[in-house]
């Protein structure tokens, strides 16, 4: 619960100069790309060859990058002096839900740069970071959200689950924010420092801690668990129910068909301009692919990852564990998924034995008619959340497991 950088307008600007910069420089390269295959340095059939254009050409492009260089850092330098001058400001739900977009796209390259844009995971509560002040209740309930939003985007069309959930079964929310361009296992790591630290510190000896986490966020859950039984944490011993929304566990298809123009329209306004930028795709959106949850799962030497790479990873025994899935009706009434995660990835289902999850049945539910970010504010899926994390509810629901 150590403190966080305040920002300011100032650092704000200060970062997206930097990235305004680089994105320039790097379009400048695109541009000289296409004028040197145009220009019949390159082969029709194949890859562009390596290297500049040449002569004129290559003196103006090379003029373009001196020129945005130079002013990018007249300008950075500016503002560093004005930074202190300036009084920090509080954010607001817009400025988070741009600041989330981003990191979820390049997040990756901000974080490698060094920019004052990147987010730091964070625990907070009411969009604040904890402190000892805010720090209560021995039962605490993790909120991890997923890929290209934030903590305050748990609240959608005025409910939120983790505040609904607290108030109803008296636990402390503690909501988790973090840069979801990193990679899965990057975050799963600090996720679980940062519990260490959470359960050491807090005021009264933690009795419970139970996991609500949505999409991406699960397999960050599920990443911090493997990374604290590397590291001996004593945090998974609190740990008694997680629970998986709408969590791609075996990789969600339309990374691996590249379509995340559609996928970042569909989360924020926000989203949408910033994928528009081509094919851009940070480490934690290529995690997605297959759903790589260890280091050694994205550090194979084949980069495409055309086969999944992942090694078999059960769920660690303790918890008990549940998982919501959502379907949107086909044309033929088939349960296709939420338009982003297929039913079987997930619940935790997979062809090969050693892959599956193995959730009981009666600890699964699939939603009918909800598409993927439904799952945040559906009364249906909060009354079966109420129900899971009840004082009875590791016994599932025996009415069964489609609803709708």
């Amino acid at each position: 619960m150590s403190g966080s950088l305040k920002r300011s307008g100032a650092s704000d600007l200060q970062g997206a100069t930097r990235l305004v910069v680089d994105a320039v420089a790097g379009l400048t390269d695109v541009v000289e790309e296409l004028h040197r295959n145009i220009s019949g340095l390159a082969p029709i059939v194949g890859p562009s060859r390596e290297g500049g254009t040449r002569g004129i050409p290559r003196l103006v492009y090379g003029s373009v990058r001196g020129v945005t260089r130079a002013v990018g850092l007249g300008l950075d330098a500016a503002l560093s002096r004005l930074t202190p001058l300036l009084c920090p400001t509080d954010s607001s739900p817009r400025r988070e839900a741009v600041l989330a977009a981003l990191n979820g796209v390049i997040g990756d390259y901000l974080a490698e740069t060094g920019s004052a844009l990147a987010i730091p995971l964070e625990l907070r509560a009411a969009g604040r970071l904890l402190t000892p002040e805010t720090s209560t209740g021995d039962r605490l309930l993790l909120m991890v959200h997923g890929l290209c939003m934030g903590d305050l985007q748990w609240s959608r069309n005025g409910h939120d689950h983790g505040a609904a959930l607290g108030l109803e079964l008296g636990f402390k929310p503690v909501y988790v924010n973090y840069n979801t361009g990193l990679h899965i296992s990057t975050n799963g790591h600090a996720l679980s420092a940062a519990l260490e630290r959470l359960t050491g510190e807090w005021p009264v000896p933690v009795r419970e801690l139970v996991v609500v986490a949505h999409s991406m966020g699960g397999l960050v859950a599920r990443s911090a668990l493997h990374a604290a039984s590397l590291a001996g944490a004593s945090w998974p011993r609190l740990l008694t129910k997680v629970v998986f929304l709408g969590t791609p566990h075996h990789g969600a298809a339309l990374e691996r068909a590249g379509n995340w123009v559609v996928i970042l329209g569909s989360i924020s306004p926000y989203s949408a301009p910033i994928a528009r930028l081509g094919r851009i795709r940070s480490s934690g959106i290529r995690d997605l692919r297959h759903g790589n949850l260890r280091d050694e799962d994205w550090q194979r030497p084949d980069r495409d990852h055309t086969h999944d790479p992942r090694a078999p990873l059960p769920l660690p025994a303790g918890p008990s564990y549940f998982a919501v899935a959502a379907s949107k009706a086909s044309a033929k009434g088939r349960r296709t998924g939420d338009g982003l995660v297929s039913v079987p990835s997930a619940l935790g289902r997979h062809g090969d034995p050693l892959r599956s999850l193995s959730i009981p049945a009666e600890r699964t539910a699939v939603f009918q008619g909800l598409d993927h970010f439904a799952l945040l504010d559906d009364p249906g899926v909060f009354e079966r959340l109420r129900g899971w994390l009840g004082a009875d509810g590791a016994h599932g629901a025996p009415e069964g497991s489609v609803v709708g």
